[in-house]
């Protein structure tokens, strides 16, 4: 896991914000960084490191779908964002 947004992470956040909030929280890359920093976002580098967190954070992932949770934004990388609500 890792904390460094970078623009391929900051771009997916602005342009998906909404499925997670019902109004926009950040305009640009760097309101988006500043949020991202402030609810402690983490970058996953794959599902396995996605579950390994949240487990970390006391969830039960046996039987977790992430496509079914907003807070979890797939990168176009491969790597996952993981914004905490």
């Amino acid at each position: 896991m890792e904390y460094n947004y970078d623009s391929i992470c900051l771009q997916t956040f602005l342009d998906n914000q909404l499925n997670l909030y019902p109004e926009k929280v950040a305009e640009t890359e760097e309101e988006a960084r500043d949020f991202l920093e402030m609810c402690m976002a983490v970058i996953c580098k794959d599902k396995k490191d996605v579950k390994s967190y949240l487990r970390e954070v006391g969830l039960d992932t046996a039987d977790l779908d992430l496509s079914e949770m907003p807070e979890i934004f797939p990168l176009p990388d491969g790597r996952y964002l993981v914004v905490e609500i």
